[in-house]
């Protein structure tokens, strides 16, 4: 009796025909690789700039204690105004903010791209997000080692 019922599930659910090709990929995998190992990230010249949104992308104001609304700093304790505040990481983030070598591994990357591991993709008053190159130049630098120059 039991085969029999378990028979007619993909009849009766209308699944039986189903293609198992559910579609193109949304997001390619995550590799900890430089995308451009040709060219060096500098984070003062390069990632500073994209933080503080003095590029077409979008900052991250509200992680900078200066700002009239830091409220991003003010809840989490996330301080992105200096290399050295960055990798203190915050509340939530913690020594995991920048994992040198490993873009896949930090947050930093993480909450800038469409499923983050907690909370809301940032910057938080978006979209506009990050665009796909000023994530890949963030990866880069991560992946480079998250050095300060």
């Amino acid at each position: 009796m039991r085969i029999a019922v378990l028979m007619l599930v993909p009849v009766v659910c209308g699944c039986g025909g189903l293609d198992p090709q559910v579609g193109d990929l949304v997001n390619a995998r995550c590799r900890d690789e430089d995308s451009d190992p040709d060219r060096d990230v500098s984070f003062r010249e390069d990632v500073m700039p994209l933080i503080l949104g003095e590029r077409d992308d979008p900052g991250c104001g509200c992680h900078l204690p200066n700002e009239p609304d830091p409220i991003g700093f003010t809840l989490t304790g996330l301080d992105l105004s200096s290399y050295e505040d960055l990798l203190q990481g915050g509340a939530n983030s913690g020594g995991s903010i920048v994992v040198p070598g490993s873009p896949c591994a930090s947050i930093l990357w993480q909450k800038t791209g469409p499923a983050p591991p907690f909370g809301a993709r940032m910057p938080f008053d978006g979209p506009p997000f990050l665009s796909p190159a000023a994530r890949r130049l963030v990866a880069d630098w991560i992946a480079e080692g998250a050095n300060d120059d």
